[in-house]
């Protein structure tokens, strides 16, 4: 008995029918190139009713404020990102292992102490400090200094002076407690941090590349990933600016305990770079000294652009609860010391 035909079709994988099935495979995805072209036609295209939105003063403001936030954070944070590469490539392991204590509770001073031998912004120390924790830097002393390097530099210590002339404790003072603030939170995460708070983003393996190489490709990932990130908290806290009205100022500034609450969340809203916060804080003569120094040590460490350059950075979990405990810990250390000093 003849047994029935069964038809039966055998595919080759042939190189051209893989490489057909991986063009379409590109073909359904969109990349950073083609979304921005995208977004350039649809920008020439509503030209004109842009230009009528951008006629009024509100949002001439919001297009100052947001301007002049991206003009004072990207020369730092490319300085970051530099430094950063600098770090993830040419310098070894090893090297930490010799500068920082072994010790990890003698680490975290350490650390926060090396702050002020950057002079940049908090938007450099961010992919700076994520650059530590990949080379093998305990999370607790990166942190740690991530926190001290925007407050405690020159730079900034600077600025402050020549911003409150004859009041050279304004300094002193924003110096002492930044440092205080940086220890005090390195120390409470070797106490109650997690390692997987922590979401560094993948970036490319650099191991097997050129030193060349390596560096180019670690400066790209780190300015498209934190740089995003950035704009968006750039545009968060223009938004800010525009929206509350300065008769609010006004009124809180009578009361000693809202007005320390309201400068402290002001810091956080305005997201000012650590180099031209000084000068903005003697410019609100109607609040208190201490009130005025809770917001320059809010300020480096806790704003709108910087909680999302740590979420870029180290993940949405991280920033989730480090944002708000630094907060809590910089108003608290700030209102101490302008008790004392100021």
């Amino acid at each position: 008995m003849r047994e029935p035909f069964v038809s039966t079709t055998t595919t080759t994988n042939t190189p051209d029918s893989k490489k057909s099935a991986d063009d379409a495979d590109k073909g359904i995805r969109l990349g950073s190139l083609e979304v921005l072209a995208v977004l350039l036609v649809l920008l020439v295209l509503a030209r004109s009713h842009l230009a009528g939105l951008l006629a009024s003063p509100g949002m001439q403001t919001w297009a100052t404020v947001f301007v002049s936030v991206l003009v004072q954070a990207v020369p730092f944070l490319v300085f970051g990102v530099v430094l950063s590469a600098v770090i993830a490539v040419f310098v070894p392991r090893s090297f930490w292992a010799k500068a920082l204590p072994s010790h990890p509770a003698l680490a975290v001073p350490a650390a926060g102490l090396a702050g002020v031998i950057l002079p940049g912004c908090e938007c450099g120390s961010v992919p700076i400090a994520g650059s530590l924790i990949r080379r093998g830097v305990t999370p607790a002393a990166a942190l740690a200094f991530l926190l001290a390097a925007p407050a405690i530099n020159p730079i900034v210590l600077t600025a402050t002076v020549i911003a409150f002339p004859g009041e050279p404790q304004m300094a002193i003072a924003r110096g002492v407690a930044s440092l205080v603030v940086a220890v005090a939170m390195g120390w409470l995460w070797l106490r109650l941090g997690k390692t997987e708070w922590i979401r560094l983003p993948h970036r490319p393996d650099l191991d097997d590349a050129s030193k060349a190489k390596a560096f180019w490709a670690a400066c790209r990932h780190d300015i498209m990933h934190a740089g995003g990130f950035l704009v968006v908290g750039a545009a968060a806290a223009a938004t800010i600016n525009v929206v509350i009205p300065a008769a609010w100022l006004q009124s809180l500034a009578a009361d000693p305990v809202i007005s320390v609450i309201a400068l402290a969340t002001l810091a956080v809203l305005l997201s000012i770079c650590s180099e031209a916060d000084a000068f903005v804080a003697a410019s609100l003569s109607q609040f208190s000294l201490t009130s005025r120094l809770v917001f320059l040590v809010v300020g480096p460490m806790v704003d709108l652009k910087l909680i999302s350059m740590q979420t870029g950075v180290f993940g949405r979990r991280f920033a989730m609860r480090f944002a708000p405990a630094t907060f809590v810990a910089a108003v608290l250390v700030g209102t101490a010391f302008g008790a004392v000093l100021l």
